[in-house]
């Protein structure tokens, strides 16, 4: 699956580089993608071969970086579900991570059907995480 996603990157003139990751068979990290020119990360999980991830990270702002951290455990869990009902109405899958000492949201696509996995498929995951991305980034300057 590597072979394929690094030849269809290639084939698009997009640059990656590959990021070293455990938890992953491989890892790219493209720095401009989809529509609205986001990082977006391509990886296969070790524990699920056969599985393409497609996903971006959305940045908290600092500001919101220190209100968030100023939550007690009730508000943080509240405000963690208004962001997963968001994310699930975008039928994007979320997490909430925390990076380099920045509070980040990924948001991810799935491609899962093996035979149904090649650079269409790819591409268009792509430009949907692009999409998920930047409404996931309005959604918290509006709503936080």
């Amino acid at each position: 699956m590597r072979d394929n996603v690094e030849r269809w990157l290639i084939h698009d003139s997009l640059s990656f580089e590959f990021v070293k990751n455990p938890e992953n068979s491989f890892h790219v990290l493209v720095k401009h993608a989809g529509e609205a020119g986001v990082p977006v990360e391509i990886f296969e999980p070790v524990k699920q071969p056969g599985i393409l991830v497609v996903g971006s990270k959305v940045v908290m702002k600092n500001n919101q970086i220190s209100r968030y951290l100023g939550f007690s455990p009730e508000e943080k869990e509240r405000f963690e579900k208004k962001v997963g009902d968001y994310c699930y109405s975008l039928q994007a899958i979320h997490k909430m991570i925390e990076e380099d000492g920045k509070q980040k949201i990924g948001v991810y696509a799935v491609l899962d059907d093996r035979v149904d996995i090649n650079q269409q498929t790819l591409f268009e995951a792509v430009d949907r995480v692009s999409q998920m991305h930047e409404k996931t980034a309005r959604f918290l300057l509006k709503t936080f």
